[in-house]
């Protein structure tokens, strides 16, 4: 299993940093791509209450592009609600019909608005590229640092019914590990920006919301009987499964920026 998560990083490591450095037109298409296969994937995940994946998808497209241009973002909200209901109320069976909106909205607006923050991170004024980068990098290495001493002196469990392989010395480990690597970047990269102190608090606040985002998709894995959200990255699963860390931790990043 670590083979093939080596490969895959050896392989999507610098087409992400490519993507990163040149920015624009290509972090956002890098993200647009992200964006469909993880909403993809969560309609796959979730089928049992029967999502309107088709209508979710073109929904979360168009709706990323709006997000892009500032464009009738919120009409777009609207009349995809409105379509989703008028499907809805055309089915001949509706048992369950409840479920079935809700987790449609949850996968076409939730995952597609947070992880649009990526975009927005990257695309802050002069220091976008650092943020961003800060932020993988962070995320990567608590998710690496957490795997390893878990996997060696890991004995209590974290959330033994949603994820029963991650313990709570793993994810000490990792909120250790952010708060070491957001130190140390700060030290190498962002020294004249921010502050040691602040350095500290976007690791403690990376580690701890990454980790509750990885969980937080585990709970519907969980629900559905379902390991993977995919198999399109060897070694890592779906990409649902390799960007669930962002879907809370790249909002909550981008407003705490906003605040200092």
């Amino acid at each position: 299993m670590l083979l093939p998560r080596i490969l895959t990083a050896i392989v999507g490591i610098p087409i992400v940093f490519a993507c990163i450095f040149y920015g624009g037109i290509f972090f956002q298409t890098m993200f647009f791509i992200v964006v469909l296969f993880s909403v993809m994937e969560f309609f796959s995940v979730t089928k049992k209450y029967k999502p309107m994946g088709i209508l979710g998808v073109l929904a979360a497209v168009i709706f990323y592009l709006a997000l892009n241009t500032a464009f009738y973002v919120n009409e777009i909200i609207i009349c995809a609600i409105f379509i989703f209901f008028f499907f809805a109320m055309a089915r001949k069976n509706i048992e369950n019909i409840s479920a079935s909106i809700a987790v449609t909205c949850f996968g076409t607006f939730f995952i597609t608005w947070s992880l649009f923050h990526m975009v927005l991170i990257r695309d802050i004024p002069k220091y976008g590229m650092h943020y961003i980068i800060f932020l993988f990098v962070n995320v990567w290495m608590l998710d690496t640092g957490a795997y390893f001493v878990g996997k060696k002196f890991g004995s209590h469990k974290l959330a033994s019914i949603i994820s029963p392989k991650k313990t709570i010395e793993g994810a000490l480990a990792g909120v250790v590990t952010a708060v070491l690597v957001s130190i140390a970047y700060r030290y190498l990269f962002l020294h004249d920006v921010i502050t040691n102190n602040q350095a500290v608090i976007y690791g403690l606040v990376i580690s701890f919301v990454g980790q509750f985002s990885d969980l937080a998709e585990s709970l519907f894995k969980r629900d559905c009987n379902i390991k993977d959200s995919g198999n399109i990255l060897p070694g890592h699963g779906g990409m649902l499964d390799r960007f669930d860390s962002y879907l809370f931790a790249a909002p909550i990043f981008y407003y705490i920026l906003n605040i200092f």
